[in-house]
């Protein structure tokens, strides 16, 4: 039996192969403390505190492939972060002249911290290149069908007639919602250092001259936001990651839903471009990428309570509460990473039926117009009477069409979608 075998993604079909997948791997996070450990000697080395080739050979030292993952994971047991063993061996990389320069004067929550936002940094970028892929896609869906009217449900039942272009345009602003939030978040990434109790104290003993401006050319060697503090307990930059990370879950996982139902068989109103097959029944046509949206959507909120939980984190560094974030962060990275690449392909591919909605506009026999009907009948009837007619009616389970009573009403629940039209323009004018 192989017990050794790495994280393959078996039972993660939602993000396995996804961009999100590649950028979190535990070999993205290794680059990702090198990549800190190297600017740090960097920073120092542009504000004179270490000698300039310091910066230059851990820099070229750095690299992810010279390193022992499962060495390093292993080791990382005995002081609780993989940092600690880290620095044991790129100091040992960079060899006896410049060794003694690496992570200088920091901490390891400063390296961890510091590439935890490097890594969704740089899985947010195709996490944003496929919602503007699924926005442009629900966008075209929108335009096409603002004027294909459906039966717009409520509470499970047919309510009044709506359009599949209200519908995609309503979709597309939750994806526009998701994106404006991460795209807000991304941008203020910061990076993280504070030394061992956040008072940069250990710069200065090393001869950093201006310790405040070390986090300053810190970040912009690493292209992250400047941070105002240390923020080891201050953690309002892994709560707003959380948060937006949930949000854009959420987000997909509504249009996937509403996919799920509008694509059941007794409905057939949509299909995804191209379903899964079963196991058993060589008929089906699974709808898997909604499937696997809505999983992600389902696990999101309780991974960013994870997230916010740590918020309360004592002291000046805490025990626990910073450790009990790195699972569930990469988690969310992964998800969303996952649910935006499919939520692309299934607006890319999503087929529309506007026969069967016609048809089904017509399953309750003309009730879908009711509103309409009773406010039209209580200028002539009274509130009361109209509604008292239109239930009696409605009781029968007659078409309305053949009622005596309303002869001359306009039934058709095309003329019956309000504004849905213009409310559809109005939403595609957001860029």
């Amino acid at each position: 039996m192989r017990v050794h075998d790495p994280d393959t993604g078996l039972l993660t079909p939602g993000w396995t192969g996804s961009p999100a997948a590649a950028a979190t791997s535990d070999g993205a996070y290794l680059q990702a403390l090198l990549d800190a450990e190297a600017a740090l000697t960097r920073a120092q080395a542009l504000l004179g505190s270490v000698p300039v080739e310091a910066g230059a050979a851990v820099t070229a030292a750095a690299e992810a492939d010279r390193f022992d993952l499962a060495s390093l994971a292993a080791r990382a047991r005995g002081g609780g972060n993989p940092v600690i063993p880290l620095v044991a061996d790129l100091t040992a990389a960079v060899g006896a002249e410049y060794g003694a320069y690496v992570h200088r004067g920091a901490t390891s929550q400063d390296i961890l911290d510091t590439a935890a936002m490097l890594v969704a940094a740089r899985t947010l970028g195709p996490v944003l290149d496929d919602l503007g892929r699924t926005e442009r896609a629900l966008a075209a869906l929108a335009a096409a069908h603002r004027d294909t009217v459906m039966p717009g449900r409520t509470l499970t039942q047919h309510a009044v007639p709506t359009t599949f272009g209200l519908k995609a345009a309503g979709w597309r602003s939750l994806v526009l919602d998701a994106r404006d939030r991460l795209t807000a978040v991304r941008d203020a990434l910061p990076a993280q250092l504070g030394g061992a109790a956040g008072t940069l104290a250990a710069f200065g003993a090393y001869g950093t001259a201006a310790p405040t401006e070390l986090p300053v050319v810190y970040a912009r060697e690493l292209g992250l936001r400047a941070p105002e503090l240390p923020w080891h307990t201050l953690r309002t930059p892994v709560a707003d990651l959380a948060g937006s990370l949930a949000l854009t879950a959420g987000a997909l996982g509504k249009v996937a839903v509403d996919v799920l139902t509008l694509s059941r068989t007794e409905i057939a109103e949509v299909a995804e471009g191209g379903g899964g097959g079963s196991s058993a029944m060589p008929h089906k046509s699974n709808p898997v990428r909604s499937t696997l949206i809505v999983a992600a959507a389902r696990r999101a909120p309780q991974l960013a309570a994870t997230l916010y939980g740590s918020l309360v984190a004592e002291d000046e560094r805490p025990a626990g509460a910073w450790h009990a974030e790195w699972e569930p962060l990469r988690e969310l990275l992964r998800l969303v990473g996952g649910a935006a690449r499919d939520a692309a392909e299934l607006a890319e591919g999503l087929r529309v039926r506007p026969d069967v909605m016609r048809e089904h506009l017509g399953l309750t026999r003309g009730l879908i117009v009711s509103e309409r009907l009773s406010a039209e009948l209580a200028s002539v009837l009274g509130r009361s009477r109209a509604k008292e007619l239109l239930t009696r009616l409605a009781a029968k389970g007659r078409p309305l069409a053949e009622a005596p009573e309303l002869a001359d009403a306009d039934l058709d629940p095309a003329h019956y979608t309000g504004s849905a039209g213009a409310l559809t323009d109005r939403a595609l004018e957001r860029r």
